[in-house]
């Protein structure tokens, strides 16, 4: 799905950035530009950051495991 309408930016993309490294709303900014020109995905793009940091050390995003 869409998070950012404005950047074509896909839910795909976000938990693909965050499996990369990714751990913070500028983080996502600087890497897809989300949140960058009317900011009404923001609260949407960071509930992907708080859900892979829920897991720990262990995060699966999109069937990739990311070792912390």
């Amino acid at each position: 799905m869409y998070v950012c309408i404005c950047n074509a930016i896909t839910d795909h993309k976000i938990k693909e950035a965050v499996a990369a490294g990714a751990s913070s709303l500028t983080d996502l900014k600087d890497q897809l530009g989300v949140a960058s020109c009317c900011g009404c995905c923001a609260d949407l793009a960071s509930s992907f950051l708080t859900a892979s940091s829920i897991v720990g050390n262990k995060t699966t995003v999109s069937g990739i495991r990311v070792e912390q």
